[in-house]
């Protein structure tokens, strides 16, 4: 129960929206990781169900499930004494950062592993919470792809300006879930422009392997530009990327490599000296290529040149 508005949506939509994952063999496991697939369908499903005028808010059920016994939530290494922080949980930003995964009770993973019963816990919560609205769930997929696709296109295709604005906006009106979207999605777009391959090294893992071997490397950071759009992004192997980020890498107006003179190798099998003015590998497409003026803002401000 809210005491201001009733009774509070908050826990059936993200129980609806954990159901659904199982349903559509998003999930397979018994510990509820933060995906961007379960905040859509939780935003999804809201604007779908909930007449109500509370919140949107991600983290205050996956925070507050924990009071149904049947729910339990792992922290970070490090973090574990922030459970008891309950007023910090009311971010999603926190509850992302220290929050590893909640563990479902064995039994009713069970039965939501099991299709009809599955389906017999959404008519449930359908029936139990949403009676006036539960004729608009069947577009909660929908909703949820859709939501993916304005995203994508934004990502892709947006002016750096009018994104930033965007962004700038969802920071003002603390739409944090919006933002984890807009930031997994474009940690997905980047290796897949690059076919999966680090634009430095050349290294690539094959996509269908699911193993995350090329990260996406912002080039102006995200806290500087507010800034997600392809064009501030390239792909590279998670060693060559800690190297960008600390200045000891950079890449010129001719998109070749600039290696730092701050730092010594000493007989290694491995040396990042090697790709010195070696040039990058680049998007098929070129409205996709890292935009000049982001590495002429990291070298001035990132690099260390000498």
């Amino acid at each position: 129960m809210d005491r201001a508005h009733g009774i509070a949506p908050h826990k059936p939509i993200l129980l609806l929206s954990v159901l659904q994952t199982f349903q559509r063999g998003i999930n397979t496991n018994q510990r509820i990781y933060i995906t961007p697939e379960l905040v859509a369908l939780f935003k999804a499903n809201w604007s779908l169900l909930v007449t109500s005028n509370h919140d949107c808010r991600f983290a205050l059920p996956f925070y507050h499930l924990t009071s149904d016994l049947f729910w339990k939530l792992i922290p970070k290494a490090g973090f574990e004494n922030i459970l008891q922080l309950k007023a910090s949980m009311r971010s999603f930003a926190n509850l992302n950062a220290a929050i590893d995964c909640a563990v479902i009770d064995g039994d009713l993973f069970l039965l939501m592993k099991d299709n009809m019963c599955n389906s017999i816990l959404q008519q449930f919560l359908l029936d139990e919470y949403f009676s006036n609205t539960k004729s608009n769930y069947n577009s909660s997929e929908v909703g949820q792809q859709k939501l993916f696709d304005d995203i994508e296109e934004k990502i892709l295709r947006e002016d750096a300006a009018e994104y930033r604005k965007e962004i700038k906006k969802l920071v003002m009106h603390k739409d944090e879930e919006e933002i984890f979207l807009r930031g997994s999605l474009f940690k997905r777009e980047i290796p897949k422009i690059y076919n999966y391959t680090c634009c430095i090294s050349g290294m690539k893992v094959d996509a269908m392997m699911n193993v995350s071997m090329v990260d996406a490397c912002h080039i102006v950071p995200f806290n500087e530009s507010y800034d997600d759009i392809i064009t501030n992004g390239i792909a590279l192997c998670p060693n060559l990327h800690r190297a960008f980020d600390r200045g000891l890498i950079a890449i010129d107006c001719h998109y070749k490599v600039l290696v730092s003179k701050t730092f010594q190798e000493d007989g290694m099998n491995y040396s990042i000296k090697i790709f010195e003015n070696q040039k990058i590998t680049l998007p098929k497409l070129e409205r996709y290529y890292p935009l000049a003026g982001n590495f002429d803002w990291h070298r001035k401000n990132i690099f260390k040149s000498s």
